[in-house]
């Protein structure tokens, strides 16, 4: 591969990636080289060396007939997600406040809630800030393993996140309530900051999510 048709193959890779997180291109749509090569404007080489890329981290799926579709969001992704998210960020919580870490935390964490705030007018990129927010608190832990398990999961929670906004998730609502998380932590109030994570980002965003995923299930039968 010259250096020329790698730096294309980048581009092409980048760009329909974001277009399949940002929902651009929708969980089961179908997609061809010839349809993508003409979105991007460039050749199908570079563009079947991305969908290859893109097949591996498991974003397209290809069948016996070799036709490319978007990946499926179903309700069993959405169900495990929120129940490892819950697992891990509770732990989490715990050790930041049995080590005494609480306000330092909610300093690290306010940080990424001033990024959600400046992007609240354009979803995709609250969800990516809302991303950050939650590696900062695994980051608690201090575990190359376990950062690897939200990373290998962060484009469906991604995917996932918009549903949820799209389907019941207020973002105006959710910022305002991790504001009063972060309060709650100042405070050494474990209960109060860990129920409001839990409520806005475990419950209603699962309940959001599959909301969404049965709507957009029936409404391609």
């Amino acid at each position: 591969m010259t250096e020329k048709t790698a730096s294309l193959t980048a581009q092409a890779y980048e760009k329909i990636k974001e277009n399949i997180l940002n929902l651009t291109y929708p969980p089961g749509m179908p997609l061809t080289e010839a349809m993508l090569a003409r979105e991007l404007g460039m050749s199908r080489s570079p563009v079947r060396s991305a969908i290859q890329m893109l097949q591996t981290e498991g974003l397209l799926i290809s069948d016996y007939y070799k036709s490319i579709t978007v990946r499926e969001i179903t309700d069993k992704d959405i169900n495990e997600l929120y129940q490892i998210r819950e697992l891990i960020e509770g732990a989490a919580f715990n050790l930041i406040f049995s080590s005494g870490r609480n306000e330092e935390y909610s300093y690290r964490i306010e940080e990424k809630v001033v990024r959600m705030n400046a992007a609240a007018e354009d979803v995709y990129q609250w969800e990516i800030a809302d991303t950050a927010m939650h590696m900062e608190i695994i980051s608690i832990f201090e575990n190359s393993r376990i950062n690897k398990i939200y990373e290998t999961n962060l484009n469906e929670l991604i995917r996932i996140g918009q549903y949820s906004v799209r389907n019941g998730m207020q973002i105006t609502q959710t910022n305002g309530n991790l504001k009063k998380m972060i309060k709650y932590m100042r405070q050494g109030n474990s209960e109060k900051s860990y129920a409001i994570l839990k409520n806005d980002h475990f419950d209603t965003g699962r309940h959001s999510a599959l909301k969404a995923e049965c709507l957009n299930h029936c409404s391609r039968e």
